[in-house]
Parts: C-alpha cells; structure tokens; sequence
C-alpha cells in the first residue's frame, strides 16, 4: 500500500530495515568457497506479472550471479524468448552496503529474454555496480514503454544489450550516473547481436515515422560526471562524464532531449569492442561486427539519428574533442544523421551537423584516424581501454559512495484494478 514502507529487505531476519552493518547482510548459500548471491524479486519464464508499489533493497552478488532487485527473466542468456508480458511501477531497487565490486548490487530493475507488451513506470534506482534499469537479449521484440525513470548514482543509469525493436524511453531523468545512458551491441552477453531499433516486420514509427522504433525522448540528462559510484565489469568501462554512449547501436533515435553538464560528452556515437568469447556460438562477422587486433569484434554505431536535442555546458572537462556530441567509427558503416540540435559547445569531429545533416541509409567509412583521431584516443582514455595521451584529464576513480534514497512518489491508488481484500473494496483503500 506504500512504496516507502513496503520493503523487499535482502538483510537477516531482525536487522534494522535495509541495514548497511555488515553483520546484518545475507548473502546468499555457499557454493564451493564462496556465496552465490541473492537475487530480490524473481518472475521467471512467467507471462504477464505485474510487480508494483514497492522497495527492494540490499539484494547483493556473489560468485553465481545475482545482485539484482526486481527481475523479469525469460531465460537468460540462451537467446530465446521465455516470457511475455510485464508490467512494473512504483518501484525503489537501492543498497546501503558496499564491500567490494564481488558483492556489490548489480542491475536494480531487470529484463532479459522477456518480450513486451511490457511498461516501467515511476522507478527509481541508485548504488547499482552495473546499472539502474537494464533491458536486453529480448531479440529485437522488446516492445516496452518506459516512462517516468529516474536512475542516478549508478555506473550506468540505463543499459540495454542486443535490446531493440520497439523500445520507447520518454520523460525520464538520468543525472549523476558514471554514464548516464548506455545501449549497446556486444557479442559475449545476452545474445543475439546486434543492437537494433529497428521496426519489427518493416514497420514504421508512429514517433520517428521512419524505420526506427527504438526512441529516446523527451528526457532529461544531466550531471553524469560521478567517478565514485559502484562500477564493475563491462559497466565500469562507461565513459566517465558522459550523459549518453550509443555503443554500437543500430537505428536508434535520440530526439528531443535536454543533456546538460555533462563533463566529457553530452553524448557519444562509439564502437563497441568485444574481446570476449562469443556467446551461443555467434560469429563476429555473422552479426555485422568487424575483427581488430587488440579490440576484438567491434561494432560501429549505425543509421542512428540524433535529432532536435538542446545541450548546454558538456565538454567541460576540455580535453580534446570534449563536446556536446562526437561520433567515432572504425570501420565502413551506415551514415548516422545529425539534425536540428541546439549545441553551443560543438560537435566532434566539428562538421557532423553538416556533413551528416540527413539519414540517408548511404555508407560511408571510418572516422578513427582522420577528422575523429582525438575522439578515439580520449574515448579510450576515459573508459580505461587505452592509456591516456599526455594532458588528458578525466575524473579519478575513489572510494565508492553510497546515496541514501530521496522521497519519491507512492501510487496514487494502489488498490485499482485490484480484487477485494483485506486492504481494498471495490478498487479503493478501506
């Protein structure tokens, strides 16, 4: 009946409620010489479950997964389809203990292998390793709506791998993530790959009224500079000071956001490079990515268009080609198209908006070594990939901090749509 008080709780039995005492935490049963770690809520290969009007909290990894707050899971990892239907609303994921990256809280709220029609509405999340809301692995037949977000203090505020078709991301704020907004192409995780926004069955877009479903709109992005929050595995590689990174993403639209103080970029258009074993058998090649010594498969970002976005004061950091927006390919790739942005701090490489002014499905071949040179060696700076060039200054990485929750919204009637009970008659609160 209230989102505050009603509290999924990962710590022992009698602890005070969401303790961050290190005695009080669980953390799951020992498998060989370590905990497995616990996962808060799990809805597995089960259709149409509704999770609402909640907390969870302190649900933490361990050497069999885990860390994870609310799950809709399909069946991770096996490239199929196991679920259909979700809904969530009103939800809280956060964690008040921090002992280490292997134990951290992972993904706050979750989806793989699970296909819509699904929405997320009003969730928040903070103090997740990896990042506040995660879609992925859905085979580009996603089909969620999610509004109403608000994800900070996380490494990333929203990931989503190999997560496409129609997905639509609207009246959310990231701020004071290490990267405030992550989507991306890789081989080695929650296959198949690539990322792609593309329309299901050739569709067009009520939005875009073009090929692209997957929309990022109307939100806000701000502030995503944090060096000290929870970061590991691929998530710890999240350009610091970036409010978005379009990793080798495939037709996706960014369109009509704000994206403010953001040090390093306001957003990036980057390659994803994987050097990891491929998942289910995949081939880099099979899956659009192109093989380079000492990257790995690499996806260029593709025919994404960012379009009637406002920026203002990004690239603060000023190191090279620090900007409101960069694009950085390696490889011959399909044009991306920038239009109608208000960017006072610039582009890079500078001539984006005019040289790729229209999606015109047209290729063209990398930038790396010419116009975007900077780019790619402060890109790899930033995300640890590469060593620094001299002078390049980005935030260190220190001791992780942890963010108490702020005062958030309950539902306004928890008990519509709901049967009788003991709480509700008729759809409203006794």
């Amino acid at each position: 009946m209230d989102r505050s008080t009603v509290i999924v709780d990962g710590t022992k039995p009698g602890s005070p409620k969401c303790s961050s005492n290190p005695a009080d935490q669980e953390f799951g049963n020992v498998v060989g010489p370590n905990a497995a770690g616990r996962n808060g809520i799990v809805v597995f290969k089960a259709n149409d479950v509704t999770v609402e009007n909640l907390t969870v909290c302190n649900f933490l990894s361990g050497s069999e997964g885990g860390g994870n707050g609310v799950w809709w899971n399909g069946g991770d990892g096996t490239g199929k389809i196991g679920l259909t239907g979700y809904w969530g609303n009103y939800l809280t994921a956060t964690s008040t203990f921090f002992d280490g990256e292997s134990t951290a809280a992972t993904y706050g709220v979750f989806a793989s292998n699970s296909q819509g029609p699904a929405t997320w509405n009003q969730l928040y999340a903070n103090n997740q390793n990896d990042s506040g809301i995660y879609v992925g692995g859905c085979k580009q037949l996603c089909g969620i709506t999610i509004s109403n977000v608000w994800m900070e203090y996380n490494a990333l505020g929203y990931s989503g791998t190999n997560s496409g078709g129609a997905i639509v991301i609207t009246h959310s704020q990231f701020d004071h993530n290490q990267d405030g907004f992550d989507t991306n192409t890789q081989l080695a995780g929650d296959p198949p790959a690539p990322q792609n926004g593309n329309c299901p069955k050739g569709a067009i877009s009520k939005i875009t009224h073009t090929h692209s479903c997957w929309v990022l709109m109307d939100s806000y992005i701000h502030d995503n500079n944090n060096a000290d929050a929870p970061a590991a595995g691929s998530a710890a590689t999240g350009p610091t000071g970036t409010g978005m990174t379009l990793s080798g993403g495939r037709n996706d639209t960014v369109l009509h956001n704000r994206f403010s103080n953001n040090g390093a970029w306001g957003i990036l258009f980057v390659p994803y490079p994987d050097n990891n074993s491929p998942s289910l058998n995949q081939t880099c090649a099979g899956t659009g990515g192109h093989q380079y010594s000492g990257l790995g498969c690499v996806y260029d970002p593709q025919g994404d268009a960012l379009i009637g976005n406002t920026f203002r004061h990004n690239g603060y950091f000023k190191n090279p080609s620090n900007s409101d927006f960069g694009e950085l390919t390696l490889s011959k790739h399909v044009v991306n198209c920038f239009s109608k942005n208000v960017a006072p701090d610039g582009s890079f490489p500078t001539n984006l908006a005019k040289a790729e002014s229209k999606c015109t499905g047209k290729s063209a071949g990398g930038n790396a070594f010419g116009s975007a040179q900077n780019l790619y060696f402060q890109a790899l700076c930033d995300t640890g990939l590469g060593s620094c060039p001299a002078g390049s200054h980005y935030p260190v990485h220190g001791p992780v901090k942890l963010h108490a929750l702020p005062k958030l919204p309950s539902m306004p009637n928890p008990c519509k749509g709901v049967p009788s009970n003991a709480w509700c008659k008729a759809g409203k609160p006794i």
